[in-house]
Formats: structure tokens, sequence, C-alpha cells
């Protein structure tokens, strides 16, 4: 008989997929903070965990990140700058810090039950 962790963890595993690809477009609006015209882009992580779940196969796709996908939003700056920039850097590290520690949330987690699971399985 054969254990399904994707079962055992729940949503975490694609939790931490998506966690991670935040974090990438997040890095990439962090590092464009001087770039002129650079439009700041974040993923609705809720709506797309939601999107993930209801498609049946239980698994997050890589975003689209270059197409523009319908995950990928753009941030509405609170002081826009002249040059067009929209990346405020105070609420993209806050942002950033944010995912981090939910992304450690998650790992904590998935880590937990599988540490659970070892032990169930070697009878302690």
């Amino acid at each position: 008989m054969s254990i399904d962790f994707s079962k055992a963890t729940g949503i975490h595993d694609d939790a931490l997929r998506l966690r991670a690809e935040r974090t990438k477009v997040l890095a990439s609006n962090v590092a464009n903070v001087s770039t002129p015209g650079y439009q700041a882009r974040d993923i609705d992580f809720a709506a797309s965990l939601r999107s993930a779940l209801g498609s049946g196969d239980g698994f997050v796709d890589d975003l689209p990140l270059d197409t523009g996908g319908q995950d990928l939003m753009y941030r509405v700056p609170y002081h826009p700058a002249q040059d067009g920039n929209t990346v405020e850097l105070g609420v993209e590290q806050a942002a950033f810090a944010q995912n981090a520690m939910e992304f450690q949330t998650s790992l904590t987690f998935v880590n937990m039950k599988l540490k659970g699971l070892a032990k169930a399985i070697s009878g302690q």
C-alpha cells in the first residue's frame, strides 16, 4: 500500500509552489525599483490558490510571468513616480517579508506532518 503525500499535506504543497512564484514576482519588483516605466506586479494569492484547487488537478502550474497571465496583476502605487515606475520599495519589502513568513509557516506545517507520518510508519 502506498502513501499519497499530497493528501497528507493538504493544500500546503500547492501553497508552497505559489508562494515561491510570488517571491519571484516580488523580487523582480524590488530589482526594478529604479527602472523608469517599470510596472510593479503581484499575485492574488487567495484567488490563485482557489483557482488551482478548483481546477481539479490540485497542482499550481508555473504562472505565465512574461505573458501577463490572469493571476498576475499590476500593483496600484500609493505615490506614483514621475518616471512612470510604480514600485514602492517599502511596500515591496513588506510584501516580500510577509510572503517569506507565510512560506516558512507552510513549510513548517508540511515538515511536522511528514515527521508525524514517519513516526506512525515506524510504529512510535
